[in-house]
């Protein structure tokens, strides 16, 4: 089952990893990524939250393993901030890597293992709420609003998701239209020095070792 799982990760071409939930995700890294001119990051995606298991371990039984300086997993808080946390401390002692105390701090050494929690530590949510605090001053997002008032006014249903709702709607207003959320993070809909993003640009400093 591993040698088959480690076919489908993409071998290390990096000195330093960022394991991510899914596809979507890695879009959104690897932009971010080339908007700070950062090197040598490899962004590889477990193909959901409960994957970060074996992926790591998979990552850590490829060839050029030992080259790894850094390697950090980014996931969604969700509902629960310290459950999130917990799980991919537990990710980490699976694989025999180092395990950080909080999420932002490195742990080790060659490998340093780190964690990011989306949209932060102590807040609820996904990575689509802290794109939503990045663009809350574009115009358009008042033209969102009022359209999530209309459906409660007309007594609507509201989509399962709000906040990936409202990115899609958000989205919607750009001049490429249809696109999912780490497709407009590569055709460059983001507003990448927005203070909400701060946090992500300085971890990923961190872990290229450029610092902040």
């Amino acid at each position: 089952m591993m040698a088959v799982w480690a076919e489908r990760i993409e071998r290390i071409e990096c000195s330093n990893i960022i394991v991510v939930e899914g596809e979507e995700d890695k879009l959104f890294f690897e932009a971010l990524i080339r908007h700070l001119e950062l090197q040598n990051i490899q962004v590889v995606s477990s193909e959901g939250k409960d994957n970060f298991r074996r992926t790591l371990k998979a990552v850590m039984n490829l060839p050029g393993s030992y080259e790894i300086e850094s390697i950090a997993i980014v996931r969604d808080v969700d509902a629960n901030p310290e459950s999130a946390f917990q799980s991919v401390c537990d990710a980490f002692r699976n694989a025999g890597l180092p395990v950080p105390e909080h999420p932002g701090a490195f742990a080790g050494d060659k490998p340093r293992a780190a964690v990011l929690i989306l949209p932060g530590p102590d807040t609820p949510g996904m990575l689509e709420d802290l794109c939503l605090k990045a663009v809350a001053e574009d115009p358009a997002m008042r033209c969102v609003a009022e359209y999530f008032e209309c459906l409660r006014r007309n007594c609507l249903q509201f989509p399962g998701n709000v906040a990936k709702a409202k990115i899609q709607v958000f989205l919607a207003s750009r001049e490429r239209v249809g696109l999912r959320l780490g497709e407009a993070a590569q055709a460059g809909y983001l507003p990448w020095d927005a203070d909400a993003f701060r946090p992500v640009r300085d971890f990923l400093k961190q872990i290229s070792g450029d610092g902040v």
